[in-house]
């Protein structure tokens, strides 16, 4: 018994449980220090990974952002696999070892209920990789805030959900803020900002699509995501072969060069 226990305390957690000694950070907020730390983890990897992508498609005008999103998505799968293989994490809710231990971890029949899920989520990762080169980091935040409002207008035609007029309003005076605060941009792209509402559009249906498929497949983030993974990989590297976006990249001139620190000759 021992060991179980022992197997169990490592586990990784998806939601921070409550702790009778952890203080709160604000009085009437659930939020603990470790889920502030957690939040913050999360807010730095996203800004980093907005600046590499912009950087590396934009400034070193590297030619295929499907390469990219291939590349961080054998990335974020192998790393789910040594993870589960550990028995850091697991993949299904109240998963205790006991029946996902063998092969891919999740079984075929769930694969496929995802299987909707898992291409919402790859059109909305090659649109939000292709609209970051169009249009400059500081109005791709602007434009990407809007995502809550095709949010709210995908989750009510698909699944009827209402909300009330304060939400609403709230929700109104995030987006008149952002675009004020993008107001002055002089950079206008009509195809980058095109391709950005094309991204929001694809981040609503792939969040709806969660609310609808992700809670009844039994799976946690860990396990959505790894369905993701096994789904989405195979098919975008076969469409990076029949593109030549492979042969692309091997010819790019600064591709081994550390962090393209080399100026680029575009």
């Amino acid at each position: 018994m021992a060991p179980f226990v022992q197997e169990k305390s490592l586990l990784l957690p998806v939601v921070d449980p409550p702790r009778s000694g952890d203080e709160s950070l604000f009085k009437g907020s659930g939020m603990t220090k470790r889920g502030a730390y957690a939040a913050l983890s999360y807010m730095l990897c996203a800004v980093l990974l907005v600046m590499f992508n912009k950087a590396a498609l934009s400034s070193y005008n590297f030619p295929s952002a499907n390469v990219i999103t291939l590349s961080q998505m054998i990335c974020s799968t192998s790393l789910l696999y040594v993870l589960r293989r550990w028995k850091i994490i697991t993949f299904s809710v109240g998963d205790l070892w006991s029946s996902t231990d063998s092969g891919n971890f999740v079984p075929p029949k769930t694969l496929l209920h995802t299987l909707p899920l898992s291409l919402a989520y790859l059109l909305y990762m090659l649109a939000g990789m292709e609209s970051v080169r169009g249009v400059n980091v500081p109005m791709y935040t602007t434009l990407r805030r809007t995502t809550v409002v095709f949010t709210m207008i995908v989750e009510y035609l698909l699944i009827g959900q209402k909300y009330t007029l304060s939400i609403v309003g709230s929700v109104a005076l995030i987006v008149f803020g952002a675009f004020v605060a993008g107001a002055r941009d002089l950079s206008f792209d009509t195809y980058g900002y095109a391709i950005v509402f094309l991204s929001n559009i694809t981040t609503a249906i792939y969040l709806a699509t969660i609310s609808r498929i992700g809670k009844s497949s039994g799976l946690n983030t860990f396990g959505l995501m790894w369905c993701n993974g096994l789904v989405c990989t195979p098919i975008l590297l076969f469409w990076t072969l029949v593109r030549g976006d492979l042969e692309l990249t091997i010819s790019f001139p600064y591709l081994y060069s550390t962090g393209f620190q080399v100026r680029s000759p575009f």
